[in-house]
């Protein structure tokens, strides 16, 4: 399954900030709006292995993986 995010950006001042629509708490702020993006592009790699591994821990040792595309 290939996912796709959306980015909020917007520049304040000197710096660009940005937040993933469908990820709560993945945001940044960088100097230059291609270092935000790769930023947010790390950050939200960061967060849904996270997850994943949350949500591996909290199934227990059995368990089947399906997916679900929306």
């Amino acid at each position: 399954m290939d996912s796709k995010y959306t980015a909020v950006v917007k520049q304040d001042g000197d710096w660009w900030v940005g937040w993933i629509e469908e990820v709560p708490g993945v945001n940044c702020q960088e100097r230059s709006k291609e270092e935000l993006l790769e930023s947010l592009r790390i950050a939200l790699a960061e967060a849904i292995e996270l997850n994943r591994q949350e949500a591996r821990q909290a199934a227990g040792g059995q368990f089947i993986e399906e997916t679900i595309a929306g």
